[in-house]
């Protein structure tokens, strides 16, 4: 089977789980830009295992469950895990699956697993790119809003005279979690990339501050 056609049954098999479930910050426009950083992100550093990466980068997020949700920290090894049986029963070669699990669980900031392979590595970069740039945005506001939280502070929306909360001000999320991310990337080219994205999030947030004064 080549990777197209495995990346079309894994397309199937999360799109079946995921059917109840509507989630647009996770959802297979997300596994498809994952698996596309994994391979840029490979190209570079090299001495990755495609097979194991193209599993990882599809079931990552197999287990989906909200961000507020009190099991959160736990959903990459239930990823994992659930990955690994399923694709036992597929055919996957019985000595990849270790590395398949690991990548999964080591790819969540909550979990806090250390990457300890190639394919780990490149998948958390990879993940964490969705979180800059033009895409962080998209993804910021719509987890806000699905959460109830507000834009931004209105009287002091760089968080001057008050504690960060990104949990009542999407923007305040730049700071806590979004841009900090560029100091964990595990590869080469995932800080390359990274640091393009963050840049981008500056600029977009200085252009906000400008039109709401």
């Amino acid at each position: 089977m080549t990777l197209t056609e495995r990346q079309a049954t894994y397309e199937a098999e999360v799109a079946r789980r995921w059917q109840d479930q509507s989630d647009g910050a996770h959802d297979l426009g997300h596994l498809r830009r994952v698996w596309r950083n994994c391979q840029t992100i490979a190209l570079v550093e090299g001495g990755a295992d495609t097979e194991v990466l193209l599993a990882a980068a599809f079931f990552h997020d197999l287990v989906n469950l909200p961000k507020n949700h009190p099991d959160r920290a736990q959903a990459s090894r239930l990823s994992g895990r659930t990955a690994a049986e399923w694709l036992e029963t597929q055919g996957f070669p019985a000595e990849k699956l270790p590395a398949v699990e690991h990548a999964i669980a080591a790819h969540s900031f909550s979990a806090g697993i250390p990457p300890e392979t190639t394919e780990a590595r490149i998948l958390q970069d990879a993940d964490r790119l969705e979180a800059l740039g033009a895409l962080g945005v998209a993804r910021m506001f719509y987890v806000a809003g699905a959460m109830g939280g507000a834009l931004f502070d209105a009287d002091d929306p760089l968080a001057s005279r008050r504690p960060l909360d990104d949990r009542a001000f999407a923007l305040d999320h730049i700071e806590v979690k979004l841009l900090p991310l560029v100091e964990t990337m595990q590869t080469t080219e995932g800080r390359r990339m990274a640091e393009e994205g963050a840049e981008w999030l500056m600029s977009f947030r200085s252009r906000l501050l400008r039109e709401i004064g």
